[in-house]
């Protein structure tokens, strides 16, 4: 056995998810957050009877030997699970990095939250195709934009746009640069039965696209903006660390008056205090406030008796690095 595996730490953190697991298992859940609670080379995510283990080690072979214990420690506390996915993130193999099933049948292909199904392909990408960290966003967006007009930007595979065709929009657009990714969400259409339009999904380059919108006076009540990290598109850069307050001022034109800009800055290393004053900075030059500060779920970030360790920059007024806000855009 690991010794230097903390196995009361994961023993704590499972506990505290047991109580919130959905009898049904079709829900989706960090149960051990290692970052936070003590072994941060080790996170596991649970999406409906699918275990998904990250192996963040480098060198990934140091985890040969537990990665099998814990997986059977897992197994043996769930089992009603179907299936095991591996990712290893330092991986040469690309197909690693994306995932490779280690025990059982087919992976998960969905899960349910907010009484939403999400379409999820858990070997898609060298994350899961869906993130827990914006789970009270989806929330926030199924109640906040029954009958209005919604541009999701930077769509991955739509789960943020999805959420708020569930509470009533009358038009989401996703857009992303990858045909692959949007595919997925229009299986989550298909899954919830809602109609799939052809222009409601829109490949393209984040900088033309929107430049090509606000030349046309395009307007949306909602524009939700969350980009990775860091990613070159064919014209600009997306840096969340240094110049995110550039991406703001492009989608900003296409919200129209008293409409929601919901700005996600994922950035580990700015802190939450910097992220506020930039915002606050855009506000004073422009015609924007800040309505509201959405939390990243319990079970992404550690509970207060199991976290052991902080995040590089601290993200307070945020409780995560994930650090979402919401932001009103007035014209005039």
């Amino acid at each position: 056995m690991a010794l230097s595996f903390p196995w009361s730490a994961l023993e704590r953190a499972v506990a505290c998810r047991e109580p919130h697991l959905d009898a049904e298992h079709y829900g989706a859940y960090r149960l051990f957050a290692g970052f936070y609670e003590g072994f941060p080379d080790l996170v596991i995510d649970l999406y409906a009877r699918t275990l998904v283990l990250f192996n963040y080690a480098e060198p990934p072979s140091s985890l040969d030997t537990l990665i099998p214990e814990v997986q059977a420690w897992l197994l043996s506390r769930f089992p009603w699970v179907t299936a095991v996915v591996l990712k290893t993130r330092c991986a040469t193999d690309p197909a690693r990095r994306r995932g490779v099933l280690t025990w059982g049948g087919q992976p998960a292909t969905r899960i349910r939250e907010h009484g939403v199904w999400y379409a999820l392909d858990l070997r898609l990408n060298q994350d899961a195709s869906f993130y827990l960290d914006t789970r009270h966003l989806r929330a926030w967006l199924k109640e906040n934009f029954r009958g209005k007009t919604v541009l999701n930007t930077f769509a991955y595979t739509g789960s943020l746009g999805a959420a708020a065709l569930a509470g009533g929009a009358r038009r989401v657009v996703q857009t992303d640069r990858s045909a692959r990714f949007l595919a997925l969400a229009r299986q989550t259409y298909r899954l919830n039965g809602w109609p799939v339009a052809p222009h409601d999904f829109v490949v393209a380059d984040f900088y033309r696209q929107t430049a090509a919108w606000r030349r046309q006076g395009v307007c949306f009540d909602g524009v939700i903006l969350d980009p990775p990290f860091f990613a070159e598109e064919r014209s600009g850069r997306v840096d969340l660390q240094n110049a995110y307050h550039r991406l703001i001022n492009k989608v900003r034109p296409l919200v129209a008056h008293e409409g929601y800009l919901v700005a996600v800055n994922n950035a580990l290393f700015l802190s939450g205090q910097a992220y506020l004053e930039m915002l606050r900075s855009l506000a004073e030059e422009t015609y924007l406030c800040l309505e509201a500060l959405i939390p990243v779920p319990e079970d992404v970030t550690g509970y207060p008796e199991t976290q052991v360790s902080a995040p590089p920059a601290d993200p307070a007024p945020f409780n995560h690095p994930t650090k979402i806000a919401v932001l009103r855009v007035r014209r005039g």
